[in-house]
């Protein structure tokens, strides 16, 4: 791969929807107040995690670093493209690309491993509940995350590098609005087949293999339930797994859907929004699916305001 740095002495040039530009503003208005809200409700879900002593279980020790990586994920991209539809320069530093391009790849692992992680905490708490405790102590749930932490990172130290050397024979506009690995390698001026089927392998084991655990675990999960005898003990269990299926159908639907688009011109089109859905709207969503179904949240949430108020008063 001789010549693989011709781009590192200047800047890529993200096009984003630079051929929509009586989009550019609307979007700047909309992504911002999204972006705004992203913030604003994981940040929540942490502190709220974090404060109320009846949330310090490995359910919500997960549903944190989950909202960590949503906030972590979002705020890798959003605000480039925040600054590069607020103007006409549109342009990212090779430094820049390649931090975004490792942040990107890293933290998309991480979750896809921490969603399996969260979906065998599930199957434990419903599957084996009189053990749950003793088989989620705080050692191996620690251990879990760091395993997804590793896994993530290791994968976008082994991505990352081969796709920024690719030759690209002074190609600089990078048809997305992130730097994306798909687009990036896109740009290559030679055949990637070696590189795809690298990506093909890396996939299988950081997005297909924690997919196929989570399968696994609801089909017992659902088996589990299914000989519960009363109705509401039905409804319960079902209800404790609705705000992670529907979590995981947003994240894996997303993925899925995106990356089986054929690679035509309109299809690169659609597969920035979609991306743009999977960077704001869906840690836009998280926080929400999880306040709105969940019981415990509310009440951590409604506990946590009762008592500023009550200190203001006393304050008072």
């Amino acid at each position: 791969m001789d010549g693989t740095n011709e781009s590192t002495q200047g800047n890529f040039i993200l096009l984003g929807f630079s051929d929509r530009p009586h989009l550019e503003s609307i979007l700047f208005v909309v992504i911002l107040i999204a972006y705004l809200l992203t913030l604003v409700g994981n940040t929540t879900i942490i502190l709220v995690s974090r404060l109320d002593p009846h949330l310090h279980t490995p359910m919500y020790f997960f549903l944190a670093h989950l909202s960590f990586l949503d906030l972590s994920f979002t705020t890798s991209s959003i605000p480039q493209l925040l600054y590069n539809l607020s103007g006409c320069d549109k342009t990212i530093s090779y430094t820049g690309c390649a931090i975004q391009l490792f942040l990107i790849l890293g933290l998309g692992g991480v979750e896809c491993l921490l969603l399996a992680v969260m979906a065998y905490d599930r199957f434990v708490a419903i599957c084996k509940p009189l053990h749950y405790m003793v088989i989620m102590n705080p050692r191996l749930c620690l251990g879990l995350v760091l395993v997804a932490w590793g896994c993530g990172v290791a994968n976008s130290l082994v991505m990352s590098p081969v796709t920024l050397r690719l030759p690209r024979c002074g190609h600089r506009s990078v048809d997305h609005f992130l730097c994306e690995m798909p687009a990036l390698i896109r740009m290559a001026c030679v055949n990637t087949a070696a590189v795809e089927g690298t990506v093909f392998v890396l996939a299988v084991g950081i997005v297909l293999s924690p997919l196929v655990c989570i399968l696994v675990s609801y089909g017992c999960i659902v088996r589990a339930v299914l000989q519960i005898q009363s109705a509401s003990g039905r409804h319960k269990a079902f209800n404790t797994c609705g705000s992670h299926l529907t979590v995981v159908s947003l994240f894996y639907g997303n993925i899925i859907y995106m990356y089986m688009q054929p690679g035509n011109s309109s299809s690169q089109d659609q597969g920035k929004f979609l991306t743009l859905f999977y960077n704001i709207v869906t840690p836009l969503l998280n926080p929400l699916i999880y306040t709105l179904r969940n019981k415990e949240v509310k009440g951590a949430l409604r506990r946590l305001l009762l008592h500023d108020r009550e200190g203001g008063k006393e304050q008072k």
